[in-house]
């Protein structure tokens, strides 16, 4: 694993000295023995621009991580940890050796600017289609599951480019030993790959929370029934990439209320602050917790989540990420009243590469365009404008 304190200096050069505006956020933030100048990160953000088939990045995804290498951490877009794992169209993964190379050039680029980045680990479960799994077969899950809505299936189907989810199967005692063991394959490529560490997304309705949540889970082994149970599958694969990385460079991503497929859980404010107590006590590098907001499903549910922030926050020990449409202002204030130590951004930084100078200077904002989010090209990607090129997009070092 890459250990990018040397590159602490580097990055404070790169965000504007004038911090009088929402201070808290440009304080240096100690996560594990590493280092973060700020405390505005990046939230891992699905751009659907891999290659078709391998699922590779390339050096356009190098150019347009190292233009957002000013934030305190980059997360990066949620990487499948196997080919059972994918669920949307040219998305990427870190399962082959062609997929690690693929990333050295991502990661370089990130420490050549001076930043630090994190891959987050993915399997979304149930949330894909027969079109990207291994021989056609059915999606897994905990139990046997039909999300609600559509796969993004891109070309890969001829009535694409989205389809409706088909039926998921349980996953059997044996083959859930084998997706923890793809956990641990994924931790090993990621440090092979140059990351700095990883980030389980445990989060947003995919594998992991399918098993957690209430609504979906009916097993009736040891991986279903009491939340003891449900957790159970969680804190597996905690230990297997304890095993395969220091735990000060392994994060974890939840999501109480909100996600894709329509799963929910019976009572989120019971199941995820004993989430956040598991993880406790281990020396992780951080928690990361999504709020309920209106894109994520959860419309009408914000104030009750916030409360179960604040339960789950009560519940870790370590550094806690919030992440869920705060605005700059916003974000000081959670750190300056202790209900997060660091605010991950999301449509902010896919829109600002340059975000902390831009909030450092409380702004101006580019305006993300939506129709260009999924899919595509350069455009809409790498080509949003900076400070110190308002005209050009900013360009890697």
């Amino acid at each position: 694993m890459v250990v990018n304190d040397a590159h602490a200096s580097l990055q404070k050069d790169t965000v504007m000295t004038d911090t009088t505006a929402h201070s808290a956020l440009f304080e240096p933030l100690q996560i594990g023995d590493l280092t973060v100048p700020n405390r505005v990160w990046m939230a891992p953000l699905t751009r659907s621009r891999s290659t078709a088939g391998d699922n590779l990045q390339t050096p356009l995804h190098a150019l347009y991580y190292a233009q957002r290498a000013s934030a305190g951490l980059i997360v990066s877009e949620a990487t499948q940890i196997s080919q059972q794992g994918q669920g949307y169209a040219w998305t990427p993964g870190i399962f082959t050796d062609e997929q690690v190379e693929s990333w050295k050039l991502v990661t370089d680029a990130v420490h050549d600017a001076g930043g630090r980045i994190f891959c987050q680990l993915w399997h979304v479960g149930a949330v894909s289609h027969p079109v990207f799994q291994p021989d056609g077969k059915a999606p897994v899950s905990s139990s046997a599951w039909t999300p609600k809505g559509e796969a993004f299936v891109g070309d890969r189907h001829p009535d694409g480019p989205t389809v409706p989810h088909e039926e998921a199967r349980a996953l059997t005692r044996e083959e859930i030993d084998a997706v923890v063991e793809d956990y641990r394959h994924a931790a090993r490529q990621a440090a092979r790959a140059g990351f700095d560490g990883v980030e389980l997304h445990a989060a947003n309705g995919y594998l992991i929370d399918q098993f957690m949540r209430s609504n979906v889970n009916s097993r009736d082994d040891e991986f279903g029934g009491s939340l003891e149970n449900r957790l159970r599958f969680l804190g597996m694969v905690i230990d297997a990439l304890q095993e395969e990385l220091p735990a000060n460079r392994i994060g974890v991503r939840l999501t109480p209320i909100g996600g894709a497929g329509g799963s929910s859980d019976e009572k989120p404010e019971e199941t995820y602050p004993a989430a956040a107590k598991l993880l406790a006590g281990r020396g992780l590098a951080y928690l990361h917790v999504v709020r309920a907001t209106d894109h994520g499903g959860a419309d009408g549910e914000r104030s009750h989540g916030d409360d179960i922030l604040q339960a789950m926050r009560d519940n870790f020990d370590g550094v806690f990420v919030a992440n869920g449409n705060l605005s700059p202002e916003q974000a000081a204030r959670w750190i300056e009243e202790g209900r997060a130590d660091a605010v991950a951004f999301g449509r902010q930084f896919l829109a600002n590469p340059d975000l902390p100078e831009r909030i450092a200077q409380d702004g101006p904002y580019n305006e993300p365009d939506q129709d260009t989010f999924y899919g595509g090209d350069a455009h809409g990607y790498v080509d949003y404008p900076s400070l110190k090129r308002p005209g050009d997009p900013l360009r890697a070092a």
